[in-house]
C-alpha cells in the first residue's frame, strides 16, 4: 500500500492543493502546463490539488516558482477548523470563492481595472450590495 492509500488528506494538505489550484486558475494554467513545468504528470498534479499526496519541500518550492508566488502563500490562513480567528473564516471563504468559476472571472475582470479610484468605488459597490444582501437575509434584522 502506498502512503497515500488509506490515509485521509490531511488539513494542511487539503489547503495547500486549494491554494495550488487557486493559484493555477487565477493564472489562466491548466494542469497539463503545471506539470510539464514541473516534469511531472497532471495526474499528481490533480492529486497535490485534491491533498491526496503531500507536495514536498522542494516541489512546493517549485511550484512557487511556476506560479509566481512565495511559499508563505500556500500557508496563509491556514488553521484547522474551529482554530479560525478571523471573522467568520475570511481566509477559507476567500479561497472557496476565488475555486469558483464567478469568483475566478469577477477576480480577472477587477485586475483588468487600471484606475485605482474606479476600483475602490466598484468595491464600496459590491460591499453595500453585500450589507443589504445580508440585511435581507431571513431572519436578519426582523
Amino acid at each position: 500500500m502506498s502512503s497515500s492509500e488509506g490515509r485521509q488528506p490531511s488539513y494542511i494538505d487539503v489547503q495547500v492543493g486549494s491554494r495550488i489550484k487557486m493559484q493555477r486558475a487565477v493564472l489562466g494554467m491548466s494542469q497539463t502546463r503545471l506539470a510539464e513545468a514541473l516534469g511531472i504528470t497532471f495526474q499528481q498534479v490533480q492529486k497535490y490539488e485534491k491533498g491526496i499526496n503531500r507536495v514536498g519541500a522542494s516541489r512546493l518550492s517549485r511550484i512557487a516558482e511556476v506560479l509566481g508566488v512565495s511559499i508563505s502563500f500556500f500557508f496563509e490562513n491556514s488553521r484547522p477548523a474551529g482554530a479560525d480567528t478571523t471573522p467568520s473564516g475570511t481566509g477559507r471563504d476567500l479561497v472557496s470563492f476565488l475555486s469558483t468559476p464567478e469568483g475566478l472571472e469577477l477576480n480577472r475582470a477587477f485586475a483588468r481595472i487600471a484606475d485605482a479610484r474606479l476600483r475602490r468605488q466598484l468595491a464600496s459597490l459590491v460591499t453595500a450590495i453585500a450589507t443589504t444582501d445580508v440585511l435581507k437575509a431571513p431572519g436578519v434584522g426582523r
